[in-house]
């Protein structure tokens, strides 16, 4: 065994980067284990002396892989099969531990600013500080309390716990980032294994249910479940390569060149049955209101033991949800392996296909539902100037309200006035602005238009209560090719700032983007799940990392986030603040690797891996 590990020890000493970076949010865990302290110490017991008998060792760590026996598969399948949480509750489980170990991270930062890297301090000078720290500490907003699932039978288990793992004597060998990383594809795998039987439940014990037969129609039935049984047979088939991958070997090779294969020959069907999102749900409530037997049938499916008390609606939704979340587990997985590896080229391989996929699982929800809304708005507007074509497939809504605009010249404005502000309606396209007076039978009379990219808007300075969030919008050519202004009062300055933002999305904003690549930037969390209510708003899941570009005094903020750039505004009680700029500048850095732009080394890789391809056939 010592043998073994001396010649292990040597191999990972070849393929690791002898830096060590910033300890991960969700592996923090597994960042101190028996036998890491040191990756210069070839074993357990090994001495300098006796590193010459290992001339004839393997010198790779893929090498040294072999020499570990493989796990029996029958380990593996049961480890599969006791799984006991749904997708759901392993989904709620993973994302709340890893916003507690963030707080637990964030929380340190009084520590790390206090105590110097280099002090030394008598014990009787730390026994003062530490009795002074208490005397003034800095006031921090009490954290939202978070209750992890703590289930004992829940087999939620680490790669590291597992008996096999343990009696292996392999966590004595390996350096401690090779351990998160196999974290890292063990959870990819026993959270494909969890999905999968929440998939099979909505499967068998709700589509296949003969009472639901009966009660639908085919095309109900179609339109409610659309492509399901592809999907199951999607994962089906994904889950049992991962773990044939997961039986070659106790130590896991790679499972990100299987998850770039499915993501890009097989993971279509996500596509199909994610577009037909909009159609799903709007048949399911008028199932649920208008079919009094299909509703009872459906309250008493979901007290069975089997749901633990989930709505048959969260299976609905498994599909999307496991698609966005692959692509977030395959990022875990590239902030861990080694740079300009062939396991980090694959990995980047996989995440820009599982982009693409989830990409055009969006656009196509948005399709469907953007048709819709523009025929809608088409239908209520009256044109009292030169109509303006308002459906095209290249447009979309971005933002509809209405604002107060000032009666009369700048110039000439008075508080005397029986009547300074007047309604107006916007209805802001992603190329077009139109200005509408509402008018009655719920319509709307187009006064004016201009193209987006012809406005600006500036924000008025401070002049008392009257004209407070008030701003000036300038059409540099409207409807009548000339220039317009106008001088709009918002309802409050969230609104006001949101309406800047949406009509000149370029304006400087309060803080950095997170393009302009910079290394800290305010950043928030969040703590608590957001469904976007208007088109400038952003849905927040659990654990998303979002950079502050701006914020409002009455509590919302315009931020950015990390893992895929996407912009809007959000409560801020929604989310608490990073504070330690240790952490956020990780989480930067992270984000600057998993995005970057294809390199001449990951090139010529990706190209040796696919004549190595073509060779094995």
């Amino acid at each position: 065994m010592e043998l073994l590990a001396a010649a292990f020890s040597a191999a990972c000493a070849v393929d690791h980067d002898s830096s060590t970076s910033e300890s991960d949010a969700r592996d923090s865990a597994a960042g101190h284990l028996p036998g890491s302290e040191s990756s210069s110490t070839p074993g357990n017991g090994a001495t300098p002396e006796e590193w010459p008998a290992l001339a004839d060792s393997p010198t790779t760590l893929t090498e040294a892989l072999r020499m570990i026996h493989p796990i029996p598969a029958d380990s593996w399948r049961n480890l599969i099969e006791q799984i006991g949480l749904l997708y759901q509750e392993y989904r709620d489980k993973s994302t709340l531990q890893e916003i507690e170990t963030r707080r637990q991270q964030d929380a340190e930062i009084e520590d790390n600013t206090n105590g110097s890297p280099a002090s030394e301090d008598t014990p009787e000078e730390e026994e003062e500080e530490e009795e002074e720290e208490p005397a003034s500490p800095p006031e921090r907003k009490a954290l939202p309390q978070i209750c992890l699932l703590s289930n004992p039978h829940s087999r939620f288990n680490l790669w590291q716990d597992l008996p096999e793992i343990r009696s292996s004597g392999v966590l004595e060998i390996l350096q401690p980032e090779e351990i998160k990383l196999q974290e890292a594809m063990f959870e990819l795998v026993t959270s494909e294994a969890s999905y999968y039987k929440s998939l099979n439940l909505l499967v068998s014990h709700f589509m296949e249910n003969e009472r639901i037969r009966k009660i639908l129609h085919p095309s109900e039935a179609h339109i409610l479940f659309s492509n399901v049984l592809d999907v199951l047979a999607v994962s089906e088939r994904f889950l049992l390569e991962l773990e044939h991958r997961m039986e070659e070997n106790i130590v896991i090779s790679d499972v990100c060149d299987i998850v770039y294969r499915y993501a890009a020959d097989h993971f279509s069907v996500y596509i199909t049955y994610v577009s037909n999102q909009t159609y799903q749900e709007r048949t399911y409530k008028q199932l649920l209101q208008e079919k009094a037997a299909f509703r009872e049938l459906i309250a008493q499916l979901e007290l069975d033991p089997k749901c633990r008390g989930l709505p048959f609606s969260s299976f609905l939704i498994l599909p999307f949800q496991r698609i966005t979340r692959l692509k977030l587990l395959v990022q875990n997985i590239l902030k861990r392996v080694e740079e300009r590896s062939e396991r980090e080229c694959t990995a980047l391989d996989a995440h820009k296909e599982l982009e693409m996929v989830v990409k055009a699982c969006n656009e196509g929800v948005r399709k469907m539902s953007r048709t819709e809304q523009m025929i809608s708005i088409q239908k209520k507007m009256e044109f009292k100037i030169k109509s303006v074509p308002i459906i095209s497939h290249s447009r979309w809504l971005l933002k509809q309200g209405e604002l107060q605009q000032m009666s009369g010249p700048k110039t000439s404005r008075t508080l005397r006035t029986k009547k300074l502000f007047h309604e107006i309606y916007l209805f802001l396209f992603n190329d077009l602005l139109v200005i509408c007076r509402q008018i009655p039978g719920d319509k709307y009379q187009v006064f004016d238009s201009a193209p987006r990219g012809l406005l600006r808007v500036e924000e008025l300075e401070d002049q008392g209560q009257t004209l407070a969030n008030v701003f000036i919008l300038r059409l540099l050519e409207n409807a009548d090719d000339r220039e317009a202004t106008y001088m709009l009062k918002a309802s409050s300055q969230s609104e006001m700032k949101r309406w800047m933002t949406s009509l000149a999305p370029n304006r400087r904003t309060k803080f950095v983007s997170f393009t302009s690549r910079l290394l800290d930037c305010p950043q928030v969390q969040c703590v608590h799940p957001y469904v976007a209510q208007q088109p400038d708003e952003l849905t927040l899941e659990l654990a998303d990392i979002l950079n502050i570009l701006d914020k409002t005094d009455d509590g919302w903020i315009f931020g950015e986030r990390l893992h895929d750039q996407e912009r809007g505004w959000f409560p801020s009680s929604m989310t608490e603040e990073i504070l330690n700029p240790k952490i956020r500048s990780q989480n930067l850095k992270e984000c600057f690797r998993v995005h970057k732009m294809d390199d001449p080394q990951r090139s010529q890789n990706k190209d040796r891996r696919k004549l190595g391809s073509r060779n094995r056939q």
